[in-house]
């Protein structure tokens, strides 16, 4: 028993960290890039766009002058980015269904029909429910 009460609040730190990188906003991740590596941007990856892909392939060249801090932060926030991204693009597939039942007279303007779809008809689908969230538009 004494064990089970030990084991708990471990249980419950676990949940929650692994919750809250799945749903790392766009701008906590860039947040975390830039109080983590903003100096070892600006030293070894100047002039580099932030695009996501040629910062990540510039400070993966540069591990080797990397501050510690940023090597272990930079892989979770373009982790979080990525996932998001792909979280994106998911709520056209997810939601299909939903969007040619409730939201038919938008159809074919995107943000009218992500307003649709935020409005939450009754009768939605979960799926489409999950991947509006997982996206962040909720």
């Amino acid at each position: 028993m004494i064990f089970a009460r030990a084991l708990f609040p471990l249980l419950l730190i676990v949940a929650w960290s692994s919750a809250s990188a799945e749903t790392m906003k766009f701008e906590d991740a860039t947040a975390l890039l830039g109080a983590s590596c903003a100096k070892d941007i600006d030293d070894n990856c100047r002039g580099v766009n932030l695009d996501t892909v040629r910062l990540k392939d510039c400070l993966s060249r540069n591990q080797d002058v990397m501050s510690a801090q940023c090597k272990s932060d930079y892989g979770r926030a373009f982790d979080a980015i990525s996932k998001r991204v792909a979280a994106r693009a998911a709520v056209t597939k997810m939601c299909e269904r939903d969007v040619n039942k409730y939201c038919g007279s938008v159809k074919a303007d995107r943000a009218q029909t992500l307003d649709c779809l935020l409005a939450g008809p009754r009768g939605m689908t979960i799926n489409c429910n999950k991947a509006l969230t997982e996206a962040g538009y909720r």
